[in-house]
């Protein structure tokens, strides 16, 4: 083989070369680079966008070879020889495909739960149980974007896993839609990670135009104190009920209340910081690289990512609304004791979304201290939205 025979084949075989025949690659790989800059010079999520971009960049590199779209749709093609089996991954897959057996697994999202529950304090949820409502009323958004996701077309499987990202939390948008529909998993983890990034500019606007100045004016009293007992009872207790009543959240509620449990105990703070800094920079690291290897152009590229990124956007918008006029209800059943701003915090965007809540409350009224009574429908959004994705899994056959 001569010098030219040389050069001809490393030309053939180089990605520069093989990026010439598919132009969507290259458009992917311009997305990425614009994820990332929204990552790290926006700091858009920065900790999972900047992951998630990468692994979109990887994806689409042509020649890269580290995430195989055949190799996973014949672990879902029923009936196939490689149905489910992880046999064909480890033995044919790449990089990424290895990572993505964790997201596939759920273990990844479980194990980001079980940090989020280290890092979570229930006590001003205890203090008030009543914002356990105003988490609940603030998934409105995941049923709204469900049912409008069915009427343009989408699958029950798919409209379920759009409408997850109304509850603002990323790591459950990733499990029920890896349980649902994989095949959208890339979009849908763009599209809730984004819009919990834009939840200063997408929230305020809503919350005013639901609440008049005096609701937004409304002052709350300080909380009780918290018990210590209390505090390490509560995960225990819930971990009971809500698994009992919808057993496909165990993977979720069991690792966040474990978490917590781990928190409170006060025998356990080597294994409360480890799951809180160690465990979840490791897990984030192989989530997001892997979510974003889901990207592959010919998935993502199409008109219903467009239709994702709108829906996930509604679901946003109807989560906050709906947390906002329970909350008005209660500031008009409880004789003006509930500030209605609290109410938009039911998201579990935690703590963006009670910051939020603090911001515009001071906005109205500078004497106005919301953001402990708004870390209450916070963290009660974080279990609302493990009870949705356990209703949706348990609805369509996955629990």
């Amino acid at each position: 083989m001569n010098l030219l025979e040389t050069l001809k084949i490393l030309w053939e075989t180089s990605g520069f070369y093989l990026a010439g025949s598919d132009w969507k690659q290259i458009v992917m790989i311009l997305i990425a680079c614009v994820l990332l800059y929204l990552g790290i010079v926006k700091k858009f999520e920065p900790l999972l966008l900047v992951g998630i971009a990468f692994g979109c960049l990887l994806t689409n590199l042509p020649g890269g070879n580290m995430y195989h779209l055949e190799l996973w749709d014949a672990f879902l093609e029923e009936g196939g020889p490689y149905y489910h089996s992880y046999g064909h991954i480890m033995a044919e897959g790449g990089l990424l495909d290895i990572f993505y057996i964790g997201v596939k697994a759920g273990v990844y999202p479980s194990l980001i739960f079980l940090g989020v529950g280290a890092m979570t304090d229930f006590g001003p949820l205890l203090a008030n149980p009543k914002s356990l409502l105003l988490g609940a009323a603030a998934q409105l958004g995941v049923y709204m974007a469900f049912i409008l996701a069915v009427a343009l077309g989408f699958t029950g499987e798919q409209a379920a896993s759009i409408g997850i990202i109304g509850g603002a939390d990323g790591p459950t948008a990733i499990y029920v839609t890896t349980k649902l529909a994989p095949e959208l998993l890339g979009a849908i983890a763009i599209a809730a990670y984004s819009y919990m990034a834009l939840i200063p500019l997408i929230q305020p606007p809503i919350m005013k135009a639901l609440t008049t100045k005096k609701e937004r004016e409304c002052p709350m009293e300080q909380l009780r104190p918290v018990s210590k007992s209390e505090k390490i009872v509560f995960p225990i207790v819930v971990t009971i009920f809500v698994v009992l009543l919808l057993p496909s959240t165990a993977p979720l509620i069991g690792c966040l209340m474990l978490g917590n449990l781990l928190r409170e105990t006060g025998v356990t703070d080597r294994l409360s910081d480890t799951a809180q800094n160690a465990l979840m920079n490791i897990v984030t690291i192989f989530l997001s690289t892997s979510v974003g290897a889901t990207t592959v152009a010919s998935r993502f590229l199409t008109g219903q990512t467009i239709k994702i990124i709108f829906l996930g956007l509604f679901a946003f918008a109807f989560s906050t609304a709906g947390g906002v006029i329970f909350g008005k209800i209660m500031y008009k059943a409880t004789g003006g004791k509930v500030n209605p701003l609290i109410g938009s915090a039911g998201v579990s965007a935690v703590p963006m979304a009670a910051r939020v809540s603090q911001v515009e409350g001071q906005k109205a009224n500078p004497a106005n201290f919301l953001l402990m009574h708004a870390m209450g429908p916070n963290v009660a959004g974080v279990i609302g939205s493990a009870i949705a994705a356990g209703f949706l899994l348990a609805i369509f056959g996955m629990a």
